[in-house]
């Protein structure tokens, strides 16, 4: 039996992974360390047995070393993730995303005294390199360029893990992730946000011109990738985890446009109409996109899900929550 901490694991991709790894590993003791913020939602966990909910903030000290306990496995999830809140707001993103991951690896290395065993697997972002021209895609050795408060404190986090490694020989590893989609998100995301508003027959503002491509990446096929990471890494790798599906968000939207005339059985175009340009946000990187050759090759790992899949699965969930 294993003992894991998950923190962040009443948020979108921390509770499917709490469901994911639970599925393959019933035995083991999970530990969710969760701050309870508007992003999280514990009813997502709280039917599931071996699973022990914390509220507390990973900031705190004390929190952090009675939810770590005998654990020796960490997740680390919880963050500030939003980029429109980061730049209104940035002063609880450097709390949670610096300083949170700072007490969180103070507390491993205290409590493990080095054992190399154990592992702390921080879960970030490819938005800490910044924004890629129309070519090229981001590879473990690609420089930070962060240019949003919350991708700057990802970024600073990310350095302090690696720092923690080299230092002090923790075992970490860190994963940078392209855009989930999926089961679970807060609807101020991109996806979720869309699919409520059209469904209630209300407009969608689109930023810029809505060429700006992201990679996506369907939240199973990164539970998958993170648990092969966190069974399989080495201590001190990095591994990029991306969907090979890029798309402008135009593109995006009016894909989940057509799924929602078809479903809700509207007229051809109904929900294109509702797409609603607004100027755009300071700060906009205009493409991401991820090199998963690594991540094939060091973990056997490929995207299964495919994008027309995933919407489908992703639109029943939320049309099921909230039926039009």
């Amino acid at each position: 039996m294993g003992r894991i901490l998950i923190t962040g694991g009443a948020g979108f991709i921390g509770s499917n992974f709490v469901h994911f790894w639970k599925a393959r590993h019933p035995d083991d003791e999970i530990t969710v360390l969760d701050k309870l913020t508007y992003a999280a939602d514990p009813s997502q966990i709280s039917a599931l047995g071996g699973v022990r909910l914390i509220h507390g903030d990973i900031a705190d000290q004390a929190t952090v070393h009675e939810a770590l306990e005998s654990a020796t496995r960490i997740i680390h999830f919880a963050a500030e993730s939003h980029v429109d809140r980061s730049i209104s707001g940035p002063a609880e993103f450097i709390r949670t995303n610096l300083v949170g991951t700072f007490t969180l690896l103070e507390a491993a290395r205290q409590v493990w005294a080095g054992d190399t065993s154990c592992r702390f697997l921080h879960v970030s972002t490819d938005e800490v390199f910044g924004s890629l021209g129309g070519t090229g895609r981001f590879t473990p050795e690609s420089p930070y360029r962060p240019n949003s408060p919350y991708s700057a404190s990802k970024a600073g986090s990310d350095h302090l893990v690696r720092a923690y490694g080299e230092t002090y020989g923790l075992p970490v590893l860190i994963t940078n992730c392209s855009n989930n989609y999926g089961p679970r998100q807060h609807p101020e995301k991109l996806i979720p946000k869309a699919i409520t508003a059209l469904a209630a027959g209300n407009p969608v503002p689109v930023y810029g011109d809505g060429l700006n491509v992201r990679d996506w990446l369907f939240v199973d096929d990164h539970c998958e990738a993170l648990s092969l990471a966190l069974e399989r890494g080495l201590p001190g790798s990095i591994h990029l985890i991306g969907g090979d599906c890029e798309l402008t968000n135009l593109d995006l939207l009016g894909r989940i446009c057509d799924r929602l005339d078809q479903r809700l059985r509207r007229p051809a175009g109904s929900s294109r109409s509702l797409l609603t340009f607004v100027p755009d946000r300071p700060g906009h990187d205009r493409r991401y996109a991820i090199d998963t050759t690594e991540m094939k090759q060091a973990l056997d790992w490929t995207p299964k899900v495919s994008l027309e899949e995933g919407l489908d699965r992703t639109i029943t969930w939320y049309l099921r929550r909230d039926p039009r």
